[in-house]
């Protein structure tokens, strides 16, 4: 019996670090593993991920690198990104093997750290504000106070999602008429709107949270036509209103975008954002076209890049694509695998219409907007947690829906017997 907990408790370890640096994020991520490996009950684990509709995608992800790494060239980055790929495919594995139970607790440990993390920046602004004192910020809480590298980024996207989520549950109280519950999920997705606007300011998040939305809307009122035209009339207003009102750096930030697209297209170079992605993408999309079967071979992403990319940009070690990264080295049918993997998510989401399902369908369309601007699967940093957390919500999409809603067993009990 105690075997069998070991599972619970390491899904929930790794739910609660996702926030922090990523050697914990590894962490948590062997520690499952392990236990899984410890808890002895393989087969119905197996059958569990068979049963799914991912388990074609993945595997033919897994297969085609392997036969690629098989039959084609090598590099010297070639061990890192396989070992990528291979974690990639371990994570969506183990998040799809998980008992009902582990799942619920994986998104308690995640919900738990995020909200500390909320009440933790609103403490450390009232200290600063009030007193003018920086309070001291420990190593693992910094990349959520401040931008420290690409695990700031993950931080966002993971803050978006909570964002999603706490939308959706909002929406489902209005339905049941439970508007102050309602009024404080809202509070909860304005609140990670704030973080990715100014603790954490990301175009992606930003972008991602504001298209996911209306999704969860359209989501939810698909059959109800009247109904959802009145909530994205609504919706549409207060957006109105929100950018008309909005700090002048936010519509800086946007417009600085869309300045460096244009001066990229003129043959300028630089490290902003966008030139960096405008060359990426260009060129790398070539590599693809010109070996659109096998692609490049494993790893040979870097070595085209500094053959092919201007000088200036020559240090990047990935395209921020993960279509392109994994088109790049393995051609259209590993590109194909990647996208099959993330749209056949997010169409199990759309596919299931209770609450379950519309928060795997943010999460997972999250991670399509976030793999397709970011290396937010290539890069472990992102990569990590963020996939982890949509997987395991998809996770729970796939419970019965006789079985009652999975999400209403993650508040403890006496919280649900409040409500």
């Amino acid at each position: 019996m105690r075997r069998l907990l070991l599972p619970r408790a390491a899904a929930c370890l790794w739910g609660a670090v996702v926030f922090m640096p990523v050697g914990v994020n590894y962490l948590g991520f062997f520690l499952l593993l392990l236990a899984m490996l410890a808890a002895g009950d393989w087969r119905e684990r197996a059958a569990r991920v068979r049963s799914h509709p991912l388990w074609w995608p993945v595997m033919a992800f897994l297969v085609w690198q392997l036969a690629v790494l098989a039959f084609g060239r090598h590099y010297a980055e070639t061990p890192v990104n396989l070992w990528h790929g291979l974690r990639l495919t371990a994570t969506m594995l183990m998040a799809l093997a998980l008992t009902r139970d582990e799942a619920v607790w994986a998104i308690r440990g995640f919900l738990g750290i995020a909200f500390f993390n909320i009440v933790y920046l609103a403490l450390f602004y009232a200290i600063l504000m009030k007193t003018g004192y920086m309070p001291p910020m420990p190593a693992l809480l910094k990349p959520m106070i401040m931008l420290v590298g690409n695990k700031s980024i993950n931080n966002a996207l993971l803050f978006t999602v909570l964002g999603a989520a706490a939308a959706a549950y909002g929406l489902q109280l209005l339905t049941q008429h439970r508007p102050y519950l309602a009024v404080s999920a809202f509070v909860v997705t304005v609140a990670t709107l704030v973080i990715v606007n100014f603790n954490l300011p990301s175009r992606t998040s930003l972008l991602a949270l504001l298209m996911v939305l209306p999704a969860i809307c359209i989501h939810q009122w698909r059959k109800r036509w009247r109904v959802l035209a009145m909530v994205l009339l609504a919706g549409a207003a207060v957006l109105a209103v929100a950018v008309w009102n909005a700090p002048p750096f936010i519509e800086q930030k946007l417009a600085t975008g869309v300045q460096e697209i244009e001066a990229a297209k003129a043959g300028a170079v630089s490290e902003g954002s966008w030139v960096v992605r405008y060359y990426m993408y260009t060129e790398t999309a070539r590599m693809i076209l010109e070996k659109p079967l096998t692609g490049w071979g494993i790893g040979a992403w870097n070595s085209e890049w500094r053959l092919r990319g201007p000088a200036l940009l020559a240090d990047y070690n990935m395209p921020h694509n993960d279509y392109l990264w994994m088109g790049s080295q393995t051609g259209f049918p590993g590109l194909l695998a990647l996208l099959a993997i993330v749209l056949t998510g997010v169409w199990q989401g759309w596919k299931r219409t209770d609450l379950t399902g519309r928060i795997a369908f943010a999460a997972m369309l999250i991670l399509l907007m976030a793999t397709s601007v970011n290396s937010a699967l290539r890069d472990a940093q992102i990569g990590l947690s963020l996939l982890w957390i949509a997987m395991v919500c998809l996770r729970l999409a796939r419970e019965p829906v006789d079985a009652g809603e999975p999400w209403r067993e993650v508040p403890p009990r006496r919280w649900q017997r409040a409500a």
